[in-house]
């Protein structure tokens, strides 16, 4: 069994790795011709060729991270199917490699693809991806969400607070600073604005170019509203740079530690975290999806022919996995429009191919 899975995982491995260089080798070949664009609009600013390569680099982890499953799906495939037609897998059969056998061996290996692509989903894509993000702002603008920017809530124990922060820079400070902050009645209690702020402290920011307005509560009879600047001013909450982060970037480039972080700060808040709690189960359950993909596989194996159609084989599961990324997208809007379980709206997709998987595994095995 040690020479089979050696022949298995080798051959496994080696058309996995063709595919996703490939496929990545195409996607940076588009996001470059894209960033050579950005070179000539932006030159006056001094984004280069350089920069462009190193943007469009550093985007490679993230695309990694998506494409690993379908990359996994059509180098087993691919494997699977030309041991077919060749009988290599019927003397593998023969050798003593059964169906169950064969079914443990493919999980096996499914499983170091899952460990592997959670890695690179939860540590390297999204330091990677935030890392492109800041070095295009450096040189072409600075990160923003619309023409409002990103609303964030804090709740401390004697006052609420609303907070919008309209920009992101390159060097990790905000710009465009407000600050609602409201008492327990829901009575706004003072505005602050905030040229920039900066991050330095878990529990306080520290905010520059302050304009702050005091509004007088309905208790004090024929109180005034008081106006003041100030060059700095610390103002304690517990709001941290990866919350920011997420309110202005993409949801699903950040980690799982960081989602959870951040839908635990919603919840708190008495904010809603459909969106977000959804984006975080796709992230847990997104790496096993690899197995999904190798159960899906095996069945090649098991057809019958002799003499070409491995391309429609492919081909066909090709179809598969991009019709399994489609359902998992699908379901994805579907659960946040009807608000459903959230780890149930990000389990089901694999789940219903699982048992498809399984059962054409079954038919071939038991009938055929």
């Amino acid at each position: 069994m040690k020479t089979l899975r050696r022949l298995i995982y080798g051959e496994v491995l080696r058309s996995i790795g063709f595919v996703t260089l490939g496929f990545l080798s195409l996607f940076f070949f588009f996001d470059f011709v894209e960033e050579v664009q950005s070179v000539g609009r932006h030159s006056a600013t001094g984004y280069r060729l350089i920069h462009a390569l190193s943007y469009v680099a550093l985007m490679v982890p993230s695309h990694l991270y998506e494409l690993m499953p379908i990359a996994v799906l059509i180098g087993t495939i691919f494997v699977m199917a030309r041991l077919a037609q060749s009988s290599e897998y019927t003397i593998l059969r023969t050798s003593g490699l059964g169906p169950w056998r064969a079914l443990k061996t493919l999980l096996a290996l499914g499983l170091a693809f899952v460990a592997f692509t959670f890695v690179v989903g939860d540590y390297v894509s999204p330091a990677a991806d935030r890392t492109a993000q800041l070095l295009k702002a450096r040189y072409t603008g600075r990160i923003t969400l619309g023409q409002t920017g990103a609303w964030l809530k804090e709740r401390q124990a004697y006052a609420q607070f609303a907070v919008n922060v309209n920009e992101l820079t390159a060097d990790g400070n905000l710009r465009g600073v407000r600050i609602f902050e409201f008492d327990n009645r829901g009575l706004l209690v003072s505005m602050t604005a905030a040229e920039s702020a900066t991050m330095k402290d878990e529990d306080a920011w520290q905010l520059q170019g302050v304009q702050r307005t005091d509004f007088p509560s309905n208790v004090v009879p024929g109180g005034q509203i008081e106006r003041g600047q100030l060059e700095n001013l610390r103002w304690p909450n517990q709001i941290s740079a990866e919350m920011v982060s997420t309110a202005l970037l993409k949801p699903e480039r950040m980690g799982t530690v960081d989602l959870f972080q951040y839908i635990q700060h919603l919840q708190s808040n008495a904010q809603t975290a459909q969106r977000y709690e959804i984006e975080f189960w796709k992230k847990v359950f997104y790496p096993l999806s690899c197995l999904v993909m190798v159960v899906l596989a095996l069945p090649f194996a098991y057809l019958h022919f002799r003499s070409g159609g491995i391309a429609s084989y492919v081909f066909g599961g090709v179809m598969a996995g991009i019709s399994f990324f489609l359902l998992n997208n699908v379901f994805g809007y579907i659960g946040n429009l009807q608000n459903w379980q959230p780890w149930l709206t990000a389990a089901l997709p694999g789940m219903i191919y699982s048992v498809i998987s399984l059962t054409a595994f079954g038919w071939l095995v038991i009938r055929r």
